[in-house]
């Protein structure tokens, strides 16, 4: 089977980071392209990261036999459709805008294209992302492995067969580094309060928060064993779990987690046009 080109339709962050991985696995970068629109910064990303960059969409697209559309959301629908002319060749169609369904991307580029769409999260600028998709039914069993590739280059890929889990994935992944950024910002806190500097406690916090993360990934114990395996009767960490359950920080979680779905429901009314706000 022959490499198949890949071409990002704007390279900003999360294109970029998911285009080093694939690179530094040795994804050949002759068969990666990117475009954008500023003169400057096309020299600069090809200095970076060693592919071409392209300022014309539409050239880049009829070159590739995969499309990654890495565009702000309020801009896809125009990008989409001054692309759709140069899709004839049916490449397979990869969308990272968050809230745009596929039905959206459908209307705008026709229902023959086989395509995937992907919610990613930041923490795959540093290698650790966690992205979910979903594909139409167009897509071959090769290209979910070619889509896996893609984003098994920066952290895990998940699938899931209903896109309106998509919401739910928003809130818990998609938005979920903010919260843990949060905690973290509130243990450092907590830690000035006792005494210690600033810069010991975030260090503290840190890396309590990736051991764990680890233990949970690794150890093969639910996280509730886990929590109790540290908890020793009458102990420090009892007394302090016992403020957490006092305080109902799984509902509190569980409470962010809903608002944040059903604000990513509102947002994708809004980009249909379908959502008052949009009045």
């Amino acid at each position: 089977m022959t490499t198949p080109r890949i071409c990002f339709i704007g390279a900003g962050n999360m294109a970029s980071a998911i285009i080093g991985g694939l690179t530094r696995q040795g994804y050949p970068a002759a068969q990666v392209l990117a475009t954008d629109p500023s003169a400057d910064k096309r020299t600069q990303l090809a200095a970076d990261l060693g592919i071409e960059v392209l300022a014309n969409n539409q050239d880049a697209a009829q070159r590739s036999d995969i499309i990654v559309l890495a565009v702000k959301p309020q801009v896809l629908e125009q990008v989409v459709r001054d692309l759709a002319p140069a899709l004839d060749h049916r490449p397979l169609v990869i969308s990272i805008a968050a809230g745009i369904e596929l039905a959206m991307l459908e209307e705008w580029l026709g229902p023959e294209l086989p395509m995937v769409r992907c919610m990613p999260n930041t923490p795959a600028l540093v290698g650790e992302g966690a992205s979910v998709l979903f594909a139409n039914q167009r897509v071959s069993g090769q290209q979910r492995d070619q889509s896996e590739r893609l984003f098994e280059a920066v952290g895990m890929c998940e699938w899931v067969q209903d896109e309106a889990l998509m919401h739910g994935v928003t809130a818990l992944s998609g938005s979920g580094p903010a919260y843990v950024f949060y905690l973290i910002e509130a243990f450092e806190a907590a830690g000035v309060a006792q005494g210690l500097d600033a810069p010991l406690a975030r260090r503290l916090a840190t890396q309590t928060v990736l051991g764990a993360a680890r233990m949970v990934q690794q150890g093969g114990l639910e996280p509730a064993q886990l929590k109790r395996n540290v908890m020793s009767p009458g102990g420090t960490t009892e007394r302090g779990i016992g403020v957490l359950e006092q305080h109902d920080l799984p509902g509190l979680i569980g409470a962010t987690v809903d608002a944040a779905a059903k604000r990513s429901v509102e947002l994708g009314a809004l980009l249909k046009g379908n959502s008052p706000d949009a009045t």
